[in-house]
């Protein structure tokens, strides 16, 4: 493992989660009595640094929020987490929501509204990727401009940073792009989406991971949700369970995994630790409400893993 840990720089979303809880997700055009609720501090950006802060990276977040209250919340529990904030930018337009309800069984409906987040561009992404001292790990997402993304990837590389990219949500990832990404995390609706592959099994979802490396991407994890993550490069194929848990709320647990996994890279641990690092963080997610809200820490998640062991990661064949 490293002495001295990278830093993580993120840019992406913030977005404050407007959440209501109810028996049944309500179908097209049907009334559902909803009975709880509340907001919560989200965007799968602003996830994942609170992710990868609370694990104990060394985080900056890049993005933008509106001049309301949202915006001002949002930036204010992201320095409570530890996170450098010098690059979110105040701007001229609501800060981003997003409309969750959430069913009985914990499944979910997302309904999001970029708002300020589309105002990410090439300035402060130059800005941002200036300002941290030393190279590291960029996490990227889908919830900003694609120019946005393109742009920081090319910086980044260029600057001698590891590339991470969460496609969500799904989106075609032109092949410049991809070559520039070293981790790419989809869950099996993205992998699917982007690939043109249909996913029914792991078999599928191997299938499509290896057709993202052969479309560029130097390696993929892809996430699937109780039957664990795959993790494909083009040499070896892993694959990490997922913990058995009761699943409260789904929200967030896809960000949950990348900032312990980028957490965990970050700190020079090997790949095959920040899997199974990675799965016990999304596990502890799922178990709680709430996107930031469900995050844990570095001490709430060693009290998880006493309960919930590390699972074990097994390579594939061929």
């Amino acid at each position: 493992m490293s002495e001295i840990a990278k830093p993580i720089l993120v840019i992406g979303s913030l977005n404050m989660d407007l959440v209501v809880r109810c028996e049944d997700l309500p179908q097209r055009g049907q009334t559902t009595m909803g009975s709880d609720f509340f907001t919560a501090a989200g965007g799968k950006g602003a996830n994942q640094a609170v992710g990868a802060a609370r694990l104990g990276a060394q985080v900056s977040m890049a993005g933008c929020v509106g001049r309301d209250a949202f915006g001002k919340t949002l930036v204010a529990g992201l320095r409570d987490a530890g996170i450098r904030t010098e690059d979110v930018a105040l701007v001229a337009r609501p800060t981003g929501t997003a409309l969750i309800t959430i069913d009985a069984a914990g499944a979910n409906t997302i309904v999001v509204i970029s708002g300020a987040n589309m105002l990410c561009d090439a300035a402060l992404v130059d800005k941002a990727i200036a300002g941290v001292g030393s190279p590291g790990i960029l996490l990227l997402q889908h919830e900003i401009p694609a120019a946005a993304n393109a742009r920081a990837a090319r910086v980044a590389r260029e600057a001698g940073w590891y590339v991470m990219l969460n496609p969500a949500p799904a989106r075609a990832i032109p092949v410049e792009l991809l070559r520039l990404v070293d981790l790419l995390t989809p869950n099996e609706t993205e992998a699917a989406a982007i690939t043109g592959r249909a996913i029914y099994d792991r078999a599928d979802a191997l299938a499509a991971a290896k057709s993202l490396v052969a479309m560029g991407a130097r390696s993929v994890v892809a996430t699937l949700g109780g039957a664990g993550a795959l993790y494909c490069d083009a040499s070896r194929a892993l694959h990490c369970p997922a913990l058995a848990v009761e699943t409260v709320d789904t929200t967030a647990a896809g960000d949950a995994y990348v900032g312990a996994l980028a957490a965990a890279l970050a700190r020079g641990q090997s790949l095959e630790h920040g899997l199974a690092y990675a799965a016990c963080a999304a596990g502890r997610a799922v178990s709680l409400l709430g996107a930031q809200p469900s995050l844990p820490t570095s001490a709430d998640l060693a009290a998880f893993m006493e309960r919930y062991p590390m699972p074990v990661v097994h390579e594939l064949p061929g």
